[in-house]
């Protein structure tokens, strides 16, 4: 029977990366210099994640969904996505600026390469003193004025800056211009798709002079001028509460704040719900069986789960996310 389960993380370098995931989080990112990202939950083809404990352990996520298929997913996420997992889930550190870039939404995204787009979440864990994010085009900025910062340079002056603080959450819709900013360390929950417009990349050099690729065309036709969005979701912590954070048509986002134990009761949700341990240690039981999980551990919970009962050591904070 399928269970609660960890999966291997997949370390990336990047540019931009840094070492906070090993140090904040204690992973063991082996001899890598700059690691940008640490994918926790993925069913990308070729970056699939793989079980790390238990009698399923070494199996793939994608191996499971064809197994278990609604009993894992739940069964109106199995006639929606099939056996595509829907959600990746990663951890990100930026030590310097991400480049400044825009998702495809579904429709861009299917018309040109037949699958989801991207839109995403940002979970704050860390921050610099003074770091923050760019996050949207300013008020008014039309297509002329953003392919003539483009040829300029100076993409960066038509973003909107926020500064932020850990716990900050930002929901980024498809077709958003943005940049995490340098000294931010983040938990991402994105729809499944690894495709990324890079627009702008603050006119940095790789390790051989060489300026990253851009593609400026696809940004254009991706990019949704005029659009306003409210990017940072605000929301009142209750301790030893589930609180809402994120309600969308992609994913859903609760924080669970608590030093209690607390149960959790799926009775009614026909999907899969992934934990993300942003700060503390707590374990689970399902079934009689118990579960450890510590700050950067990510679990998937199968649908079939009804219920978990899950207890801090000390005060926890974790993100509870399902469809």
């Amino acid at each position: 029977m399928v269970y609660p389960m960890k999966f291997v993380p997949q370390f990336f370098e990047k540019i931009w990366g840094g070492q906070k995931i090993k140090q904040l989080m204690h992973k063991d990112t082996g001899k890598i210099p700059c690691v940008g990202e640490s994918w926790e939950l993925s069913a990308i083809p070729g970056k699939v994640s793989v079980v790390a404990e238990g009698f399923l352990k070494d199996n793939g996520l994608d191996e499971l969904i064809e197994i278990y298929m609604g009993d894992l997913v739940g069964e109106k996420v199995f006639e929606q996505f099939g056996t595509d997992f829907p959600l990746l889930v990663k951890f990100i550190d930026a030590q310097e600026n991400l480049s400044v870039q825009v998702h495809p939404d579904d429709r861009l995204a299917q018309r040109l390469y037949g699958t989801a787009g991207k839109t995403e979440m940002w979970y704050v864990i860390q921050n610099n003193p003074g770091a923050g994010l760019y996050i949207g085009l300013k008020k008014g900025v039309t297509r002329e004025d953003f392919l003539s910062a483009v040829r300029a340079g100076s993409v960066d002056r038509l973003l909107n800056f926020c500064p932020v603080q850990p716990g900050d959450v930002f929901f980024i819709p498809a077709g958003t211009v943005h940049s995490l900013g340098k000294g931010v360390m983040v938990a991402e929950v994105q729809q499944s798709s690894d495709c990324t417009y890079r627009i702008f990349d603050w006119n940095r050099r790789d390790a051989n002079g060489n300026e990253r690729e851009l593609h400026v065309a696809e940004a254009l036709e991706a990019i949704h001028f005029g659009e306003e969005q409210q990017y940072h979701k605000y929301y009142v912590p209750v301790q030893n509460k589930t609180v809402p954070v994120v309600k969308s048509d992609k994913f859903n986002v609760n924080l669970l704040d608590f030093n209690t134990p607390l149960e959790k009761v799926y009775a009614k949700l026909d999907s899969f719900i992934i934990y993300i341990c942003t700060e503390g240690k707590i374990h689970c039981v399902y079934e009689g069986e118990e579960y450890a999980m510590s700050q950067g551990e990510v679990m998937l919970v199968p649908a079939l789960a009804t219920d978990l009962l899950m207890f801090p050591h000390g005060p926890a904070k974790v993100l509870e996310i399902y469809l």
